[in-house]
């Protein structure tokens, strides 16, 4: 049996469960199906088959897990450190002992191929890891003197959060908002999308096993405008961390308005990558095909937008194109798919729609263009690449999120700038030069919150990690995050017997 049969049978064997009892709720400690009993079908983007019924939580279930949440978090705010950390560990050390299982699942429920979800676990683990060796410094503040006085900061955990995560790779986004909440001491209230709920089961189960108390991580299964709204209206919820669309970002703002609730969100992105003529082309084009064509497209850092100066733009779209072409699509549990099928029918006939869109705007369809007839009915798109296209043509505006690359012509560094800051987006930016000086002007002017000079996406988890414009609000990663998840305190001590003004004397 080769690699590929024996992902098959083992995702089978681990779908099984999905098909004889729904992907409940974790409430409070507990597995439940909710309190309505009903419940959605998970299709696989393979064949759009049924995985399997999910729990449809309603705001009962969500006021039941917020009400957990609520009770359990002045223990676990208090519990030391220490002790913190050592759970967060064990629960890195779960992780990582089930990786495949996680990554078969993530794949079949979200068409991502298996070569990058066979990382999905690595990366959570990792998170895990890192929060928890933060949690000791998580209330650490600064020491701020005076002639008489001495103020002084600490950090408290803010209280229950919310967590609405996405589609495309919901394992580890999870453990990448979840871990510093966690760590910070918050307890959490987790709403996974409906469109890839498997994994989120796994991340719950793996949380009462690693010994995290009743009630400190919750988790609702169901629909964006029932079980997602009724979260971010929840009184007792005092953060939102939301990754997904920036039109429901401002929905979920919106929503958590009247409670006031602080939101971080990382939402859409139009990416622009940046290639002058003296770039080294061949690590350029490594990184350029990489960053759009990876994770089937469906990552928000993705460079979509390829910017590429005049004099090298024929030669270097052609080397792109035959790259295009020979991108493998496939089964995502074939070891040897590059792209596999994209997440949700809904989702792949909007991908499609811009290939109609990129011909009535007059782009060129250098590669691909169109759906991958012989591995119907499931989701999958050609590999495509849109060229001698004008950044005011839908396809460079709008957020395709799929494997969709749209090529523009600028002829010198001004243009290359106000072509990459021309979008109401701005998460992040990669710029391709040998010159120095003109790398530091391009990273500190492209409207973005994060910029890759030479590289592709390359994260440090310390680094802060968030976009400007509509592509979001705040900062994740190292303190970044506790900065979010936790209340500035000061504290201001008199150091004697200071003159204070009379009244009423």
């Amino acid at each position: 049996m080769g690699q590929f049969e024996d992902n098959l049978a083992k995702a089978d064997q681990l779908l099984q469960r999905f098909r004889d009892a729904p992907a409940g709720h974790f409430i409070g400690g507990a597995w439940t199906t909710g309190q309505s009993g009903e419940t959605f079908e998970n299709l696989t983007p393979v064949d759009n088959s049924v995985l399997g019924k999910v729990a449809r939580g309603n705001a009962r279930d969500v006021d039941d897990a917020c009400q957990a949440a609520w009770s359990a978090f002045p223990a676990w705010r208090d519990m030391a450190p220490a002790a913190r950390k050592k759970i967060l560990h064990h629960f890195a050390d779960l992780i990582e002992r089930d990786a495949e299982e996680i990554a078969l699942l993530e794949s079949m429920d979200t068409g991502q191929p298996i070569r990058f979800m066979s990382k999905a676990a690595i990366r959570g683990a990792a998170n895990f890891r890192f929060f928890a060796d933060r949690c000791p410094e998580a209330r650490d503040g600064q020491a701020l003197p005076m002639q008489e006085h001495i103020n002084y900061t600490i950090r408290q955990a803010i209280g229950p959060v919310g967590v609405i995560t996405p589609w495309n790779t919901p394992f580890m986004l999870s453990t990448w908002k979840i871990a510093p909440a966690l760590a910070a001491g918050c307890t959490v209230v987790h709403k996974p999308a409906e469109w890839s709920p498997l994994t989120a089961v796994k991340l719950a189960e793996l949380a009462e096993k690693a010994g995290i108390p009743a009630g400190v991580w919750n988790m609702v299964q169901g629909l964006g405008e029932e079980a997602g709204k009724a979260l971010t209206e929840h009184p007792h919820i005092k953060a939102l961390a939301f990754v997904g669309e920036s039109s429901t970002g401002s929905m979920i703002m919106a929503q958590g308005a009247p409670t006031l609730k602080r939101v971080h969100f990382e939402l859409g992105g139009k990416n622009p990558v940046i290639v002058f003529d003296d770039a080294d082309l061949e690590r350029a084009l490594d990184a350029v095909v990489f960053m759009i064509y990876s994770l089937n497209g469906q990552r928000c850092t993705s460079s979509s937008r390829l910017l590429v100066q005049k004099s090298i733009e024929q030669e270097f779209v052609a080397r792109v194109a035959d790259r295009v072409a020979n991108i493998r699509v496939g089964h995502p549990l074939d070891p040897g798919t590059e792209v596999g099928p994209l997440v949700h029918k809904r989702h792949f006939e909007k991908v499609m729609s811009y290939m109609d869109i990129a011909k009535e705007d007059g782009a060129d369809i250098r590669a691909g263009g169109a759906a991958v007839a012989d591995l119907a009915p499931g989701n999958y798109v050609q590999p495509t690449l849109f060229a001698e296209a004008r950044n005011d043509m839908r396809i460079a505006q709008e957020e395709i999120f799929g494997p969709v690359l749209t090529a523009i012509p600028f002829a010198d560094e001004a243009e290359a700038l106000k072509l990459a800051n021309d979008v109401i987006y701005g998460l992040s930016g990669y710029i391709w030069t040998a010159d120095v000086g003109r790398a530091h002007r391009m990273a500190q002017n492209v409207d973005a919150g994060m910029i890759w000079v030479n590289s592709e996406n390359n994260r440090h988890l310390p680094a802060p990690f968030g976009g400007t414009k509509a592509s979001g609000i705040g900062r994740d990663g190292g303190d970044y995050s506790f900065e979010f998840y936790m209340e500035t305190k000061n504290i201001c001590i008199a150091l004697g017997k200071h003159n204070i003004p009379k009244l009423g004397v």
